[in-house]
């Protein structure tokens, strides 16, 4: 499925989507990481972004 980029939010928020350069970078800088840190902590867990959160702190 396409990404809507005209529908913003919600969902958006809460799946770290790694399909997107901007969608990446945008997640990069709200985490602190780079984004190898970032494609890690999706493999190991998921895209929830709470547990890719919760990964990245420990």
């Amino acid at each position: 499925m396409a990404d809507d980029k005209t529908q913003v939010g919600g969902q958006d928020r809460k799946r770290v989507s790694l399909s997107e350069d901007y969608e990446v970078r945008d997640w990069m800088e709200s985490f602190g990481v780079s984004k190898d840190k970032l494609v890690e902590a999706v493999n190991a867990v998921g895209d929830r972004a709470d547990d890719v959160r919760a990964y990245l702190k420990r």
